[in-house]
């Protein structure tokens, strides 16, 4: 059973590598569905794998140069405190967790498909949103909210479900920033992932979610697999590399729905 968490690990870690995409959305679908893990202990579990793979996938996203540090700053500053209060109420909560948890999951799922095509569709979003007209200065103001008020979403979402940050945080982005390559939206992204994920991490070892077993093997694939997967993304053509993340979203979508 240990060598396939391993490989899971590796291919997860590839994927987030390549397109910033994988950490909660594919790996904690995969733990529950796949491996039969409870589903408290797959997102918790998941969460610190998330935060530790993308550490490394960042040191090499850096040496790369494909992250806009000032875009994760801001990206942070919206999710942290979020993820913080959703921490707190969410240690404290009394409420029903496993039904919270399966509408998230389901609206989340719904949310991944129309995110995917927005990937495969994004020069028409683009120019039906008006984004390739000069940016003035009020909707610059506006764009800034916005990423502030985005980061914040994730930072809910994360903490409770595991799944948001690459799928719906890069999809975002390219909304928001086209004139940016998606390969560095999707660096930036990671960056931002890693301080969010550890501190819902965290908060969930806090509860006892979490598997530390499972989480050192899983580990043992998704370093070596991060580590190939920049290196590859940083050669794969933008056209290419939105292809690669949209059918990953898609496919992930329809199993969270189903």
């Amino acid at each position: 059973m240990d060598i396939l968490f391993i490989l899971s690990g590796l291919l997860v870690g590839l994927i987030i590598g390549v397109s910033g995409v994988g950490g909660g959305s594919l790996m904690t679908p995969l733990l529950v569905m796949g491996f039969g893990i409870p589903p408290a202990t797959a997102v918790g579990t998941d969460l610190l794998y998330a935060g530790l793979t993308k550490t490394g996938c960042s040191i090499f996203r850096g040496k790369l140069g494909s992250i806009n540090w000032k875009l994760a700053s801001l990206l942070t500053l919206g999710s942290l405190p979020a993820a913080i209060l959703t921490s707190i109420y969410f240690l404290g909560a009394t409420h029903d967790a496993p039904q919270t948890s399966k509408v998230i999951t389901e609206t989340l799922g719904f949310m991944l498909c129309v995110t995917a095509i927005s990937f495969v569709f994004r020069k028409r979003l683009i120019a039906l949103s008006g984004s390739v007209t000069p940016v003035a200065k009020k909707r610059s103001q506006k764009i800034l909210i916005a990423t502030l008020l985005l980061g914040a979403v994730l930072g809910v979402l994360v903490t409770l479900t595991s799944v948001g940050a690459g799928a719906l945080g890069v999809t975002a982005l390219l909304i928001l920033y086209p004139s940016i390559p998606a390969n560095h939206l999707a660096g930036t992204d990671i960056v931002h992932a890693v301080p969010l994920t550890l501190v819902a991490g965290v908060s969930h070892a806090f509860l006892g979610s979490v598997d530390y077993s499972l989480l050192f093997t899983l580990l043992l694939g998704s370093i070596p697999g991060v580590i190939v997967g920049s290196l590859v993304a940083h050669k794969i053509p933008e056209l290419a590399l939105q292809w690669v993340i949209g059918s990953v979203l898609f496919a992930v979508g329809i199993a969270l729905i189903l």
